[in-house]
């Protein structure tokens, strides 16, 4: 009964948070402006155009990319992985960066699926690898993961290099909601769609995450499942990649943040999650427009250094509690 007044709280502080996005930047953009200069002023239309489909875009990168961490560490039955550890992202950015290659024509949505399939096959190809190598270290699935992400980043590094794309590439890796537009970022609304399948699914997550004997002896079909999961995944980390780029550590740090304060119940850390990577999105967006202003730092740059240092008190923290 507690749980639900605090998510609430959380909830408005991730609203205030957003609202104040809305205000921040190098356009002065402020309530009396907009009200004095009516519907064609430029407070307005920059309001309309770029503040809040910018801030929009962040709430809902934020919120799918951080379900999309949860499921993944469900799906793998590890607390350390994300799709940006497991290749995920890699094999989204791969078959992103050959449909641009060998069908530069095609429609945004047509690129986002494809780029959605080659993360699909990145996955499924990490769990033939962990499966085939069985793990005794919790930390040796991340480390694979990071090898095979590895070797994907290099083929689609030779192939940028040879056809003269690796300022796109860069531009890719390194998420950026600075080019965010009214109508450049419809595409995550695909991620809200995402998320509230997890969380339709999410009591079969919990029960797949116990592993494929209890699934089986419950009557779930464990297969099914983890396919389901693996789409979700797939189809959340090509949206967001194809929209601002990548977000590193976001799905990795939010669920292992609020396992910690909520406990491993999916169904009850959903909104959690939900909530938190989008408040964590929007907060980090906030301080990389503020601390070199009017210049802007990326946001991929804020979340990497945040997320990295969560990160490592993770992992030193895994490491007290084994010994």
């Amino acid at each position: 009964m507690r749980a639900l007044p605090l998510l609430i709280i959380a909830g408005v502080a991730t609203l205030l948070l957003a609202i104040a996005s809305l205000f921040i930047g190098v356009s002065d953009v402020t309530l009396a402006g907009v009200f004095s200069g009516g519907p064609e002023g430029r407070p307005m239309q920059v309001l309309l155009i770029s503040r809040v489909p910018r801030t929009l875009s962040l709430l809902l990168a934020g919120s799918s990319m951080a379900i999309a961490g949860l499921v993944m560490q469900i799906v793998v039955r590890n607390r350390f992985v994300e799709p940006g550890t497991v290749g995920t992202t890699e094999s989204a950015l791969l078959g992103f960066l050959l449909v641009t290659l060998l069908a530069p024509g095609w429609p945004i949505m047509a690129k986002m699926m494809v780029a959605a399939l080659f993360a699909l096959a990145g996955t499924f190809l990490f769990l033939r690898v962990i499966r085939s190598v069985p793990p005794r270290d919790v930390l040796l699935v991340p480390l694979i993961g990071i090898m095979l992400s590895g070797i994907i980043g290099a083929v689609t590094s030779f192939f940028a290099y040879r056809f003269g794309l690796l300022p796109s590439l860069l531009a890719w890796e390194l998420g950026d909601f600075s080019g965010v537009l009214r109508g450049r970022y419809e595409l995550l609304w695909i991620g809200l769609v995402c998320a509230v399948a997890a969380y339709w699914a999410a009591d079969r997550f919990t029960v797949a995450g116990m592993g494929e004997d209890f699934t089986t002896n419950l009557g779930l079909n464990y297969n099914q499942t983890m396919t389901l999961g693996l789409i979700i995944v797939s189809i959340s980390s090509a949206v967001v990649l194809v929209s601002v780029g990548i977000i590193p550590f976001l799905g990795l740090v939010v669920p292992n943040v609020i396992s910690l304060l909520v406990g491993d119940n999916m169904r009850r850390t959903v909104p959690w999650v939900a909530v938190s990577g989008a408040a964590f999105v929007v907060a980090c967006d906030i301080l990389g427009r503020v601390i070199r202003y009017p210049y802007e730092i990326p946001i991929g740059v804020v979340v990497g250094v945040i997320g990295s240092a969560i990160f490592l008190y993770l992992l030193l923290r895994t490491r007290r509690s084994a010994a």
